[in-house]
């Protein structure tokens, strides 16, 4: 039994000049990483439509979802769900940078992830495409993960939520720059083009390994506690396993939504309403500003209110607005659409700095992994749930209430989640 005077000194605060402000070059090079897995992975979703199409057959004033879409909406939805679920893979891969670093574990899902998804250009039938986009998927979900890590731990508290919503942001930027990139092409760009389009990060990959540092707060850890296990369990007793099942719940929650509300919406507007391509793609131009507002409120909001009523307010207001979004007609999808962007980019800021800063830095990474897979779980069981109820009732409106009323209703169980807000990392989870 280990006494307390064999026990390892707990960490303390790292000095100023090993913290940095959010325009560090290692954050900005962080959100880099997550424009480029944004663009990689939304590319599943903006190209959808035209995958299809592809693979499938519309048939001109037909009835059902099959014959609107081009494929039914239990094969798009197992398929989604296929690809989501290979996302759990982001576990094992996240708890490496806890054994082997951040720096480098980032690097390396992040090359190996975007040269598998371009390769989804060559695909030649629908689970086909769908075989080679699970392989690339735990990889950028990965480098997602890793890249609020990074965030977090490389910025002092009243920088932490500006850090979080810049990784956030790039990712949301990467994803509406594939949906921009595909509208203003139109026709002649489609799913194969797009997604060779990931070649040119893995390109520029090499300058963004020269910004990309290692936390300092990760080699402080190492030099105190030791040696780090290349993978650590996940929390299950005490308060920490308290603090991961409620996040596990929440975040299981709104994926149950978000999963499907957004990896549907062009097929719903486009295929469904008949929407042109352009529309889209004014749409997401449009709304890119409105995100920004959402981030720099979020970022407010997390640091003046707090992280946890933040947090709980805003998933519910997504919740409500993605209701909104698939209740039935054109005017409904655009404002919708841009209130669940705005919601959803003030939650991001509050909600994933309060996920950093619950947990240790010799389990971050674990955990950020972990609570991706609960991600993964929730989305993956919101599409097929979504894939299923649009089949049986012929439109998508019962199944978007079915997704969202979880989401509204467990939003309160933030409160049952301590306040981080002011506290350094070595504070509010001390190893």
């Amino acid at each position: 039994m280990t006494t307390q005077a064999h026990r390892p000194p707990p960490l303390a605060v790292p000095p100023a000049d090993e913290l940095h402000s959010w325009r560090h070059p290692s954050v900005l090079a962080a959100a880099a990483l997550s424009v480029a897995s944004g663009f990689a992975q939304f590319g599943v979703t903006t190209t959808l439509p035209d995958v299809a199409r592809e693979f499938g057959e519309v048939v001109s004033g037909g009835d059902g979802l099959a014959a609107q879409a081009g494929l039914s909406g239990i094969t798009l939805g197992l398929g989604l769900a296929v690809i989501r679920l290979a996302s759990l893979g982001t576990l094992p891969l996240s708890a490496l940078a806890d054994g082997y670093g951040r720096r480098r574990v980032v690097l390396a899902v992040t090359a190996l992830g975007l040269a598998l998804t371009a390769s989804a250009a060559l695909s030649p039938g629908y689970w086909w495409f769908v075989l080679v986009i699970a392989l690339g998927r735990p990889l950028l979900s990965t480098t997602n993960a890793l890249a609020g890590v990074v965030a977090a731990e490389e910025t002092r508290t009243k920088d932490r939520a500006w850090a979080i919503g810049l990784v956030t942001a790039g990712y949301g930027s990467g994803a509406g720059l594939s949906a921009l990139v595909r509208g203003a092409a139109g026709e002649a760009l489609g799913f194969r083009e797009l997604f060779a389009l990931c070649l040119l990060p893995l390109i520029a990959l090499p300058l963004l390994a020269r910004v990309v540092e290692e936390p300092a707060r990760f080699d402080r850890m190492q030099q105190v506690v030791g040696e780090v296990p290349l993978w650590r369990r996940v929390p299950h007793s005490g308060e920490l396993g308290r603090r991961f099942r409620l996040l596990s719940i929440l975040i299981f929650s709104i994926a149950f939504l978000t999963g499907p509300a957004n990896t549907f919406l062009f097929l719903y507007s486009e295929n469904v309403l008949g929407m042109p391509r352009s529309s889209t793609a004014i749409a997401v131009i449009a709304v890119a500003p409105l995100g920004l507002v959402g981030l720099l409120v979020g970022r407010l909001l997390a640091d003046r209110v707090g992280r946890v009523p933040t947090s709980a307010i805003l998933q519910a207001l997504t919740a409500v607005a993605a209701i909104v979004t698939y209740s039935g007609t054109r005017t409904a999808v655009l404002l919708g659409y841009f209130a669940t962007i705005g919601f959803g980019s003030a939650w991001g800021p509050a909600t994933g700095a309060m996920t950093g800063e619950l947990f240790p830095t010799s389990i971050r990474s674990t955990i950020a992994g972990a609570l991706t897979a609960v991600n993964v779980l929730g989305a993956v069981t919101g599409l097929v749930v979504f894939g299923v109820l649009g089949d049986a009732f012929g439109s998508f409106g019962w199944a978007i209430w079915a997704t969202a009323l979880p989401a509204l209703l467990t939003a309160p169980l933030y409160l049952r989640l301590p306040e981080t807000r002011h506290l350094e990392l070595e504070q509010s989870a001390p190893e």
